[in-house]
Parts: structure tokens; sequence; C-alpha cells
């Protein structure tokens, strides 16, 4: 068997194009998610809810269509519409971290897809510039409630590394700016 035979490339499929996902964005990427992922799987200790990174595609539109999108952190609750490797309910929360090939869908059709799917939290989250932007579903539409920039300098008087942010459905759920970017200057 050759390489794409025993391989699943990553890819996605938005209003009926396949976008591949290959090759991997570089290792600030894993790191960010891992880290996210990590706290918010702790916070859902006992929990009927679930956290997945990076291998789970959100069928948006199943009664529609066959698009997909593979979200880099996604919180389901609904468990009922989990099937494979497929997820067709609606994520309480879902977070994209930027790579250079992403960065634009991830800010745009992205965005809207999860919008108009009813994702009542979003954030977009930047290696290169150690940002955080988290939109909150409100009326139907996204509004962005709070844009990070980490600043780790004590001595600056923008210091932020220790702010913390909660997740809204899970407001036990709290990571600082510097958790989620710790290691990431390795």
């Amino acid at each position: 068997m050759g390489l794409a035979e025993t391989e699943r490339r990553k890819d996605e499929k938005i209003n009926g194009v396949i976008y591949d996902m290959s090759p991997a964005p570089g290792y600030r990427h894993g790191i960010i998610n891992s880290n996210i992922h990590t706290i918010i799987k702790q916070g859902l200790k006992d929990s009927i809810c679930l956290v997945t990174i990076e291998n789970l595609d959100f069928r948006y539109h199943p009664e529609i269509n066959d698009d997909y999108v593979c979200p880099d952190i996604m919180l389901i609750c609904d468990r009922k519409h989990l099937k494979g490797g497929t997820y067709s309910g609606v994520p309480k929360f879902i977070a994209e971290t930027l790579s250079h090939s992403t960065a634009k869908r991830d800010k745009t059709e992205k965005k809207d897809i999860y919008e108009k799917a009813g994702v009542e939290e979003y954030w977009i989250i930047s290696p290169q510039g150690k940002s955080v932007d988290i939109y909150y579903l409100e009326e139907e539409k996204y509004c962005l409630m709070n844009s990070y920039m980490l600043e780790e300098d004590k001595e600056d008087e923008d210091y932020n590394a220790q702010t913390e942010i909660s997740l809204r459905a899970f407001p036990h759920i709290k990571m600082t700016l510097a958790e989620i970017f710790e290691g990431v200057d390795l």
C-alpha cells in the first residue's frame, strides 16, 4: 500500500469544495491546542460533555449536504449526534488556532459556518501575535466580546499574562493567557 492508502489526509469540505489541510501546521499550533484542550478536559471531569482536539469532523448541515470542517478544539454535550469520526449536533464551544494556510478561512468562512450553526462561543487564536479573539453568539450573530494580546513583561504597564478567561457555558473552566501560550517559545 502507498502512503495515500494507509493514511487519511486531513481535509475539510465547505460549500462542496474540498480543502486539503496538509501539511500540518507548525508546532506552536499544536502546543496551544493541547494547552487549551487539557484545561477544558480537566474542567469537564465527571461531565457528559466531551472536548476534542483536531480529530472530529463537524458536519454542520447534515440534512442538506455532506459538508464538514475539522475544528482545532470542539466542546460538545449532546453525544447522540456522534457517529464514528463525525459530530452533527451543535457544539457549545469551538476554537481555531490560526496557521498561514487556514487563517483567512478561520476568520471568514468557518466563523460564518459556526455562527449559522448556533455555536455559542468561538475563539480565534493567533500563535504569531499571541492573541485570542472571543466571539459570543448574540441574537444569532457573533459579537467580538474580548480581544487579548499577551504581554508577558511584568514591567510593562499592559502586563496581562495572569488575566483569566473562562468559557461562557462553563464559567468554572478558566485559563490564563500565560497558560494558553505556555511552551510556545521553546
